[in-house]
C-alpha cells in the first residue's frame, strides 16, 4: 500500500514538524508512530519522503529521507462543471479529483437550478476547494487540482477557444467522446451541463469557438457523475491512465 500523503507549506530542512490540522489528523486519526513512512507535499509537485521520528498528541516529528519533484501532468484535463443541486457538487469534485482531473471550473449555466451568489458563492466555492484538497490527499496526488472561480458562459467560451482540444457533452451528439483526438500537450477541456441540460444558445456559442458536441454513451448520466466518466475516457485516450 502506498504511504499516506499530507500537505505542508515548508518542506525545507532535514527534520520537519508536521503540526496544525494535518499533524493532528496524522497523530490522532491515522495514529502514525515512530518508524512509519509518510510523504509530505506542497501540492505543486515537490515531495519530501519522511520517516516518523516521534509522534505527539497533535503533531509528528519527521526525518526527511528523500526528496523528489513530480512533473505536472500534460496534457491537462479541465472539466467545466455546471452547478449541480445540493451536495452533488462536492460529490462531483471528489470523484473528479480522485480520477485525476487537473482543473475544475464551476459554471453558472442558464439552466442551473442552483445559483451561487453573494455569501453563498464564497461558501460553496470554499466547500468545493476543501473537498478537492481532501480527495487529493486520499488519492495520493502530489499536484492539487485547481478549483477555479465560478465562470460565466462567456468565460467558458474563452476557455474553450484557448484549449488544445475541447468538447461539450450532449445527449443529441452523434460523435462519441472516445473519438476526441487528445493533444500531445496543452489543455483538454470538456463541458458538463447542469441537470436541466445545455441550451441551444450555449451549444452554438461553444461550437463557434471550436468545441465539438460529444456523446458520452448510450445512457444519460447525472451531471454529478458525467464529469468523472468523461475523465476516465479522456485520461485513457491521452495515455495518462
Amino acid at each position: 500500500m502506498s504511504v499516506p500523503v499530507f500537505l505542508a507549506d515548508d518542506l525545507s530542512g532535514d527534520e520537519i514538524v508536521l503540526g496544525g490540522p494535518e499533524g493532528r489528523h496524522a497523530a490522532t486519526v491515522r495514529r502514525l508512530r515512530a518508524g512509519e513512512r509518510v510523504d509530505l507535499t506542497d501540492g505543486a509537485g515537490a515531495v519530501a519522503e519522511c520517516a516518523v521520528r516521534d509522534a505527539g498528541k497533535d503533531f509528528l516529528r519527521l526525518e526527511v529521507v528523500g526528496r523528489r519533484v513530480v512533473p505536472a501532468p500534460d496534457p491537462r484535463l479541465v472539466v467545466v462543471q455546471g452547478l449541480p443541486k445540493g451536495d452533488r457538487g462536492e460529490l462531483a469534485v471528489e470523484m473528479m479529483t480522485e480520477a485525476g482531473v487537473d482543473v475544475i471550473v464551476p459554471w453558472a449555466a442558464a439552466r442551473c437550478v442552483t445559483q451561487w451568489k453573494g455569501e453563498r458563492a464564497a461558501k460553496s466555492l470554499a466547500r468545493w476547494r476543501s473537498t478537492a484538497r481532501e480527495a487529493a490527499k486520499q488519492a495520493r496526488r502530489f499536484h492539487l487540482p485547481e478549483v477555479a472561480e465560478q465562470a460565466s458562459t462567456a468565460e467558458v467560451a474563452a476557455l474553450l477557444r484557448g484549449a488544445a482540444a475541447a468538447a461539450v457533452l450532449h445527449e443529441e451528439a452523434v460523435v462519441p467522446l472516445s473519438r476526441l483526438e487528445p493533444p500531445a500537450s496543452g489543455d483538454m477541456v470538456v463541458v458538463v451541463g447542469p441537470e436541466g441540460g445545455i441550451t441551444d444558445e450555449e451549444i452554438k456559442r461553444f461550437q463557434e469557438v471550436g468545441a465539438a458536441p460529444a456523446l458520452l454513451g448510450p445512457t444519460v448520466l447525472r451531471t454529478s457523475t458525467a464529469g468523472v466518466a468523461a475523465a476516465a475516457v479522456l485520461l485513457t485516450r491521452s495515455g495518462r491512465w
